[in-house]
């Protein structure tokens, strides 16, 4: 099942994606919801991000070969920090290179949406808590992370998480997916989550026993080597295997 966020005449709802139509929602997917009835062609309407997160953890250095290629260690236990709700964008939205940064990179992910409060739960139960997974693309100011030494400036400002388009529930396993970037139509990075570091359930469980992680909240696990710089004209697009793929355009900051 493929659940989307979209936006008709200044309405906002939940759906379920069929084809090429919108099967309208009523309440939340981590609520509980129904179908209204209600049919609305795909074309109609704007997708957005498809949840709205309290917080995005995400994960640094989760690949090997991605340490590598910044000259760092693989770390012993899962590398977290987290990203501002004020971040998130959807498909097809702008990504903003700031006034401030000379360097803004792409780096693609696979996403995890949670469905239930998360708190302190085993390996074995993580899946129990997922609602589905989608597309993510970690937006980085290189330059500033280098500069401060820490990611909440340079992975913090707004549209700097672009994820979508719609959120897949039923991706089987997460582990075994194929995770790509492209810049205006150039492969960038390409790798099979199984060749991250901490696998998904690990990730839930680790992070659970620091946090709770809330109905809607995202685990974005990580990005493969390959990360490079964007520009403003820009189009950057992250595909996850059995999910399909995330497209932004990058534009620059009003009075660059």
């Amino acid at each position: 099942m493929r659940i989307v966020r979209f936006v008709l005449n200044e309405r906002t709802g939940y759906g379920i994606l069929r084809g090429e139509q919108v099967l309208s929602l009523e309440g939340s997917p981590c609520d509980g919801f129904a179908e209204t009835g209600e049919v609305l062609a795909l074309g109609k309407v704007n997708l957005l991000a498809p949840c709205e997160p309290s917080k995005i953890i995400a994960l640094a250095l989760n690949y090997r070969h991605h340490a590598a290629e910044f000259g760092r260690p693989v770390p012993e236990e899962p590398l977290i920090f987290m990203k501002p709700s004020t971040s998130i964008i959807g498909p097809d939205a702008q990504i903003v290179y700031p006034r401030m940064s000379r360097r803004v990179d792409y780096e693609a992910e696979l996403a995890v949406v949670m469905a239930k409060p998360t708190r302190q739960v085993s390996e074995d139960q993580a899946l129990a808590y997922v609602l589905g997974y989608t597309c993510f693309n970690d937006v980085t100011a290189r330059d500033l992370q280098k500069k401060d030494g820490l990611f909440t400036r340079a992975k913090g400002f707004d549209t700097f998480a672009a994820m979508g388009p719609w959120i897949e529930t039923d991706i089987g396993d997460p582990d075994q997916v194929m995770v790509e970037a492209f810049l205006n139509g150039e492969r960038r990075q390409q790798a099979s989550t199984n060749t991250m570091v901490f696998g998904v359930c690990r990730l839930i469980s680790f992070i659970s026993q620091v946090m709770t992680l809330l109905p809607g909240d995202v685990i974005a696990t990580g990005t493969p080597a390959g990360v490079g710089p964007m520009r403003p004209g820009d189009l950057v697009e992250v595909r996850v295997e059995g999910i399909g793929a995330l497209r932004n355009t990058v534009v620059a900051e009003e009075g660059t």
